[in-house]
């Protein structure tokens, strides 16, 4: 089911009149200005000394923004709020797994981040080295960001979720000798023991690793401090009172490191700036998400991953807002445990990926329809494209129909969202992101980099720099410019290449596919899996699928679509015959699913996205390898028993 060009909502007016962006002209105005237009983006930040110049591309693609300028990420989220008179109000939110709740008012999160700073420094951090984070979702977790910012040391967060192979793998890149983790996690109520594996993790590596345990379980968890390894209740106790100076950074000096998963290769260290990067990240939290300080702001992402960093921890305290952390999964201890979270902090605006969505699909409206949800002004969505039956769901179920969608398209290298409406003053076409945003040049061109008509599938790119763009992958310049910049750069002109799929309609709206990688060829044909699963999720009754190439005695490859109904309907026949279908129907007959799979979940992430590795070793009947990752390991096996019944 692609968007209708036709389809269009437009922002309410009760909402566009408080927009922090409601002038469609802001577009004009930015190409007219640019690259002077991101000085914009630069006056929401405190600087200790005044940026030379916006943009320096002498070395391009090796693109400096705010060249000369100094200023400390960490002063910028935390003690400039102080000053400005608002210490008493609420900086993080945090819901932990067991309902526990607490609140750091800014003046709260000064005083740790200081004592945690100056704790760090006494165990040898300095400057530029690089301090690894392998914690959950609690506070400790951002409070140890802004630590290392404060000190001028890069931090490297790992997702929780990831083995002691993936942690030794990142430490070991980015050359890290110092960590921060924690005893352990619960895991729907169950206590999960997370210090074991961060011990074999470094029992891996060839280096002394200096470690902080954050005591999260208490007496459900018992551990024990070997040598080198230190309690961070009694670091910041020790330290009560302290006050650590913020390090003056360079705009261009590293502020944080994250490695990309692997999952397709050795992890890449994705390098993000202080100054471009901050920058980047407070404007596209105003101008796309519409934060104010007032507001209590939800994005529902791990930290672990780029979405919480941009949009949990840098942006939203850049401008002075109340960020909510949340520990658990949307279902535990029951389906309404999201809705009952938003109800009672009275969130402003919700920020979830679509595979959330679609699982809300799945369990039914009475969920969020037993809470009260009209404290709600905007929703976003994040990390995958949406199909536009989720995104009117969406819309119906938990905006009232009066919230606007912001469903933005970026990477981990963006640093921050590139393609996206702007709430207040552009209108929604469910399942499009959207126009790229004012100053940022994102088109969809063919193979030799021409652009594409109107409905044609093309290669997403960005010719033009911005400042929240990556600077470089960790001690690897030539591939950063082999996979990044030379596929579609020619004649001295740099082009950046997304590695998505994309097609663009009459109105400059971009619809992303998905990776370009992501397809499965039957019979010559190139099929975007995208593509498939969104005209089997267009079926009444389908509230997820995923769809993968299998081996095929004559076509050489077959689709093998893996598909999860919603509570009000059940598998049959029937609706494996509409699913069938609809796929012919909407792309060709070429593209007819081999099989069909029922199955109560799909196998993903406890970030929540799915395994289609797996899936493939399914249809294709091959050891499944690492399950590890996993959120619902459980599920595999209940997935394969279903394809060879069926």
């Amino acid at each position: 089911m692609t968007p209708s060009p036709d389809e269009r909502y437009e922002p309410p007016a009760p909402f566009v009149e408080q927009a922090n962006v409601s002038d469609p002209g802001l577009y004009r105005d930015f190409e007219a200005e640019w690259p002077q237009c991101w000085e914009r983006a630069a006056a929401l930040l405190d600087w200790y000394r005044e940026y030379e110049q916006v943009l320096d591309d002498d070395e391009a693609p090796f693109y400096e923004w705010f060249s000369g300028g100094r200023l400390n990420a960490s002063y910028n989220c935390v003690d400039r709020h102080i000053e400005a008179g608002r210490k008493n109000h609420a900086a993080l939110k945090w819901e932990g797994k067991r309902r526990e709740t607490r609140t750091y008012t800014y003046q709260d999160l000064y005083g740790e981040v200081n004592e945690l700073a100056a704790a760090l420094r006494d165990l040898g951090v300095g400057e530029d080295d690089v301090v690894t984070i392998y914690l959950p979702m609690i506070p400790e977790l951002p409070i140890a960001m802004l630590a290392c910012a404060r000190i001028g040391a890069p931090h490297s967060v790992v997702f929780a979720g990831f083995s002691a192979d993936a942690l030794t793998t990142r430490m070991k890149r980015a050359n890290s000798e110092y960590l921060v983790t924690c005893d352990g996690y619960y895991r729907r109520g169950n206590a999960f023991n997370q210090k074991s594996k961060a011990d074999n993790a470094l029992m891996a590596l060839d280096r002394e690793v200096t470690t902080v345990v954050v005591d999260r379980l208490g007496g459900d968890l018992d551990h024990s401090l070997d040598d080198d390894q230190y309690d961070y209740g009694d670091l910041v106790l020790a330290h009560a009172g302290a006050t650590i100076p913020p390090v003056v950074r360079d705009a261009e000096d590293m502020l944080f490191l994250m490695y990309t998963s692997g999952t397709t290769g050795q992890p890449k260290g994705v390098t993000h700036s202080t100054g471009g990067y901050l920058a980047y990240a407070a404007w596209t939290s105003r101008a796309v998400l519409d934060l104010k300080p007032e507001d209590t702001y939800w994005c529902s992402a791990d930290i672990g991953w780029i979405t919480g960093h941009s949009y949990i921890v840098y942006g939203p305290l850049a401008l002075g807002t109340t960020t909510l952390l949340y520990e658990g999964t949307p279902d535990y201890p029951d389906r309404s445990r999201l809705w009952e979270i938003v109800e009672r902090n009275a969130v402003d605006v919700f920020y979830t990926a679509p595979t959330a969505i679609r699982a809300f699909m799945k369990w039914g409206q009475q969920y969020p329809d037993d809470h009260d949800l009209s404290s709600l002004r905007l929703l976003g969505t994040v990390g995958e494209p949406i199909n536009p039956r989720a995104w009117k769901w969406f819309h119906d179920h938990i905006g009232g129909g009066e919230c606007p969608i912001v469903d933005t398209w970026w990477q981990t290298e963006t640093g921050g969202m590139m393609v996206s409406t702007l709430p207040g003053a552009s209108a929604m076409k469910p399942g499009s992101a959207g126009p790229p945003l004012p100053g940022i040049s994102a088109r969809v061109v063919d193979e030799d980099g021409e652009g594409i008509e109107p409905g044609e599938t093309g290669y997403l790119v960005v010719d033009r720099p911005w400042p929240g763009m990556f600077r470089t992958l960790y001690g690897d310049d030539e591939r950063y410019r082999a996979e990044y910049w030379e596929p579609f750069s020619e004649d001295g002109e740099w082009v950046y290449f997304s590695g998505d799929g994309a097609t663009v309609d009459s109105d400059g709206y971009i619809t992303v596919l998905g990776r370009v990688d992501d397809v499965i060829n039957v019979s010559g044909h190139r099929l975007g899996t995208m593509e498939i699963e969104s005209a089997i999720v267009g079926v009444a009754g389908v509230a997820e699928a995923a769809v993968v190439g299998g081996q095929h005695e004559t076509d050489g490859t077959a689709v093998y679509a893996y598909v999860s109904t919603d509570h009000s309907h059940e598998p049959s026949e029937a609706l494996r015959e509409r699913i069938v279908e609809n796929v012919e129907d909407a792309i060709g007959p070429f593209a007819r699913p081999e099989a069909v799979v029922f199955t109560p979940e799909l196998p993903k992430t406890r970030s929540g996205k799915i395994m289609r590795r797996l899936l493939e070793n399914i249809a294709n009947q091959e050891p499944l390898g690492d399950t590890s990752t996993l959120r619902n390991p459980e599920v595999v096996g209940e997935i394969a028993a279903a394809g060879d019944d069926g």
